[in-house]
């Protein structure tokens, strides 16, 4: 079973999402965000397209060993790593329903869409956390948890909506938010619907690293 990070636990976090800053610090853990690539808004330099035909388990795995291993060549470019010796985490986050990946909204029709068809079902939510310790050696988990959604009409979700808090989310929808009144159960992680879950983080965290 996992126990809390021991007390001086330091990583590089591969996110810019202050959820996930907010998750480490909450189990105790000290951190070094990775800079953005220059003149970029993306986290960084890796391709969340899903490949034709990919799952949605296949997908958040290999989204989120991408980005773990990219922040570890970032790092190794800067060299920093095999300074420090710090491992890179990296997490990605997927809402799925009926098998079908919800990604992040592309508009306010775009997240009133992906609502709707949330409205008064349950979903899926993955979300995979890696660690990278080298060029060659990193380690994955995956939290899977279901959630309801209650019967939200139009003007719940046009309210919702603009307040801009979808723009951002997979699924369109933030639990530690607003949508939290649309949520009428949880099978699984909190942790892991905001986007890191922390079971599992704990348990990478305590695993030792191979030589």
């Amino acid at each position: 079973m996992p126990k809390l990070p021991p007390s001086g636990t330091r990583i590089y976090l591969a996110s810019r999402s202050p959820r996930r800053r907010e998750l480490l610090r909450q189990i105790g853990v000290s951190f070094e965000v990775l800079a953005l690539r220059e003149g970029s808004s993306r986290e960084l330099d890796v391709d969340e397209t899903p490949l034709a035909g990919e799952s949605p388990d296949d997908y958040v795995r290999r989204v989120c060993r991408a980005k773990a291993a990219t922040g570890w060549r970032r790092l190794s470019e800067r060299k920093l790593a095999k300074v420090a010796m710090l491992p890179v985490l990296a997490a990605d986050t997927t809402v799925c329903m009926d098998g079908s990946i919800l990604g992040k909204p592309a508009d306010h029709a775009d997240a009133r869409r992906m609502l709707r068809s949330l409205s008064g079902r349950e979903h899926r939510v993955l979300t995979a956390v890696a660690l990278q310790w080298d060029d060659n050696q990193s380690d994955i988990l995956v939290s899977e948890s279901w959630v309801r959604m209650c019967e939200m009409s139009d003007k719940d979700i046009a309210s919702y909506v603009a307040s801009d808090e979808p723009m951002d989310k997979a699924g369109a929808y933030a639990i530690q938010g607003r949508a939290a009144v649309f949520v009428a159960q949880l099978r699984g992680s909190y942790s892991g619907v905001m986007g890191l879950p922390l079971y599992e983080t704990a348990l990478l965290l305590a695993r030792p690293k191979q030589a």
